[in-house]
């Protein structure tokens, strides 16, 4: 912590929700310190690398990224030496994102947040403070991303790989631009795909292609067993994977098969490279 209080941080593309929400807090835990609040993913990933707040609360749909996204991305970066914020999603109703939150014994608050939930979800906080350091205590990190893992693969609410949507066959043939030419590329053919900018890129052995299709879109489309997402913003052929080796700093890259540059591996899929 920066100082004796602990501080917070809001993630809430809503400016109204936003106040209200700093209200309700400063109600609820008159010592927790509100340093800033953001209105959308990539903001509040920003900010909380600055501000290193004990507690962030993310929207979860939010320009740009999405709050599960954002804390993906933000755990991926988290420097070892910190302790990582105690996670607070803000959600309108749903079925299946509260009985994933509760599962995995996450905070979360319903829109409008209604002040008697909004206390109970400050005690489990302090709780959740007062405990880190115990003996035995699994580090805030790890807990995170154990959580972060399995909210991933919840309906509604994962960015991760999925099975093709409505059952269908997977993605075979994919349509995509090199220069003025548009190219018929099998799929069996792509060694990995990339999210840059507008586009993603398509690297087979030989050439590089882009398509418009955003990759989470492209995931739903494509048979999981045969790809897996090793970063928020790319997708892996497991058969093109030739090794895992981790670096000096501990972080994992691939070694490919037919591609001569290395993909670095986030802290959120480094658990798929475990030893059998």
């Amino acid at each position: 912590m920066h100082s004796t209080f602990p501080r917070a941080l809001i993630a809430e593309d809503e400016p109204l929700l936003a106040a209200a929400l700093r209200h309700e807090l400063q109600q609820a835990w008159p010592a927790l310190e509100v340093a800033a609040s953001v209105g959308d993913g990539l903001s509040a990933v920003r900010e909380a690398l600055a501000l290193r707040p004990d507690v962030l609360l993310l929207d979860i749909r939010m320009p740009g990224q999405s709050g599960l996204e954002a804390a993906a991305e933000l755990a991926d970066a988290w420097p070892d030496s910190a302790a990582f914020p105690a996670l607070v999603f803000v959600t309108a109703y749903d079925q299946y994102a509260v009985q994933a939150f509760e599962a995995q014994a996450v905070g979360y608050l319903l829109k409008p947040v209604q002040p008697a939930r909004l206390r109970q979800t400050v005690q489990r906080l302090q709780q959740l403070l007062a405990q880190r350091g115990a003996p035995g205590a699994l580090p805030a990190l790890e807990q995170a991303l154990t959580q972060l893992r399995a909210l991933a693969q919840a309906p509604g609410l994962g960015g991760s790989v999925r099975p093709p949507a409505g059952g269908g066959a997977p993605l075979r043939m994919i349509q995509a631009s090199s220069g003025t030419q548009i190219h018929l590329v099998p799929v069996q053919e792509v060694v990995y795909f990339e999210a840059a900018d507008k586009y993603v890129r398509v690297l087979t052995a030989e050439r590089e292609y882009l398509i418009r299709t955003p990759l989470k879109e492209l995931a739903g489309q494509l048979d999981p067993a045969d790809f897996w997402q090793v970063h928020r913003g790319t997708l892996v052929r497991a058969a093109a994977i030739a090794s895992a080796v981790r670096d000096e700093a501990g972080r994992m890259h691939l070694q490919l098969r037919g591609r001569p540059e290395r993909l670095a591996v986030s802290r959120l899929y480094a658990p798929l490279f475990k030893a059998m």
